[in-house]
């Protein structure tokens, strides 16, 4: 039960966030690549309040939380962004585009302050979670 409990927090903090991120990509039309570093600490956090145990393990679950939700974001802000020029809604739109394309979204997108912030968000979510 609270190994379940553990991971429905570590998912539902990591969905909120993602959703965060993307509303506000749509809304000011950028990367918003220090979202990282707040999506890290929220990890972090969640982990801790999740009773995992402190360690590697921890480090390393906080920093893949952080990587695949700034992946997460990325693609699905550049998902909601295409959606209305091919008249689909933004979750179809994720599905139909490719990695190719949406790495290419993505490094148009985030600038190198951003990327930056990508990797830091994941080194302090390791730092924050030990």
């Amino acid at each position: 039960s609270s190994r379940l409990w553990s991971w429905s927090l570590l998912l539902l903090g990591a969905a909120g966030r993602v959703a965060a991120w993307i509303v506000l990509g749509l809304w000011n039309g950028r990367a918003n690549g220090w979202m990282a570093l707040l999506a890290a600490l929220d990890m972090a956090w969640v982990l801790r309040l999740g009773g995992w145990r402190p360690g590697t393990a921890r480090a390393l679950l906080a920093a893949a939380a952080t990587l695949a939700i700034a992946l997460a974001a990325n693609w699905g802000t550049a998902a909601a962004q295409l959606a209305g020029y091919f008249g689909f809604g933004p979750l179809e739109a994720a599905l139909r585009m490719g990695p190719r394309h949406a790495w290419t979204l993505a490094q148009l997108a985030n600038d190198p302050l951003d990327v930056a912030a990508l990797m830091l968000g994941v080194l302090l979510a390791a730092l924050a979670a030990r």
